[in-house]
């Protein structure tokens, strides 16, 4: 039977908004670009699309995530002033930062949300979502990472690849062109972090305590690491073929340091805050993951800062550090 154009038109309408929000539940971590070169240093074209750039008055300070067509995952010590939106903008879709190329796009932003809780550089809920003034377009270059529920553990040892446009070294900038660095490193448990943090302590220093809302990654004899300008940047793990973002990079003593792995904040803990101010936002349970995943509940196989200089302060900030020759 033929049906009246108003209703036709309506049903059309359901098709199209029902088919939109089925690809936008199931395009979060999962680039369309697969071809990767596992040890390389530099990124490739569209390998970690959901990687954005944040930058203030032109120049690149900060990474963030992209976690929807709207909003951008990143550090809370990343602003000092989160009135002034007019200073900022994310570039997205980019491997380079000078002349980004024709896959790249810039976006203003139009509100900055640091967690409330978030206290100065080395403390907890080290957070913030960025808002960008118009929804994104996804391409095989833009594309959010997906966000773990709490039921999630990213179990110690897990492999998983941190990613910025940060420092080389504590004393270097990245050269130009500028490539997108990326860097394999384990997860390490938290009393080892602990226990590794209070070796070779400085005295006169307070000791760095890694809170219940940090994980570190890295390794014990240093020489790779995040540095200054990587700060914000996500921390990823593959599961099932499913970019997960376990972390964001907060901070560190120096960068690539014996004894001093890179620290970043659990997403996971705050999902609740996250939750709150991105009530859409849809989250990875460990129930969807199949039981062979290298993710941990019960027991149970279920599924770094702004770029700067010198030590001091910003020794506590976070690029990807490999200086061994």
């Amino acid at each position: 039977m033929r049906q009246p154009p108003a209703v036709a038109l309506l049903l059309l309408l359901l098709l199209r908004f029902g088919t939109q929000m089925t690809k936008a539940l199931n395009v979060c971590g999962r680039p369309r670009m697969l071809n990767r070169m596992v040890g390389g240093q530099d990124a490739l074209e569209g390998e970690w699309p959901w990687q954005v750039s944040i930058q203030r008055n032109g120049s690149h300070f900060c990474g963030g995530s992209l976690i929807t067509d709207r909003w951008v995952l990143t550090a809370a010590h990343c602003f000092s002033n989160t009135s002034k939106t007019s200073f900022y903008r994310v570039l997205l879709g980019a491997r380079q930062l000078v002349k980004p190329g024709p896959h790249a796009t810039y976006s203003r932003v139009k509100r900055v949300e640091s967690n409330p809780l978030y206290q100065g550089m080395a403390s907890s809920a080290d957070v913030a979502l960025v808002e960008l003034e118009a929804p994104v377009t996804f391409t095989n270059y833009i594309l959010p990472v997906c966000m773990p529920d709490p039921s999630i553990i990213f179990e110690s040892g897990m492999e998983c690849w941190a990613t910025g446009w940060g420092s080389p070294s504590e004393q270097d900038r990245l050269p130009n062109p500028r490539i997108l660095q990326k860097l394999a490193v384990p997860i390490i448990d938290t009393p080892k972090c602990n226990l590794l943090y209070s070796k070779d302590a400085e005295s006169g220093f307070q000791l760095k305590t890694i809170k219940d809302d940090m994980l570190c990654a890295g390794f014990a004899e240093g020489k790779k690491d995040a540095c200054k300008g990587d700060s914000g940047g996500p921390l990823v793990c593959l599961v099932d073929q499913l970019w997960l973002q376990a972390g964001v990079i907060s901070w560190g003593e120096g960068c690539a340091r014996r004894n001093r792995p890179g620290v970043y904040i659990r997403v996971t803990s705050h999902y609740n805050w996250i939750h709150r101010i991105i009530p859409d936002l849809q989250f990875q349970k460990a129930s969807s993951f199949s039981s062979t995943s290298p993710l941990t509940r019960d027991g149970l196989s279920v599924p770094r800062g702004p770029a700067g200089s010198g030590l001091g302060p910003a020794a506590l900030e976070k690029g990807l550090a490999d200086p061994s020759p």
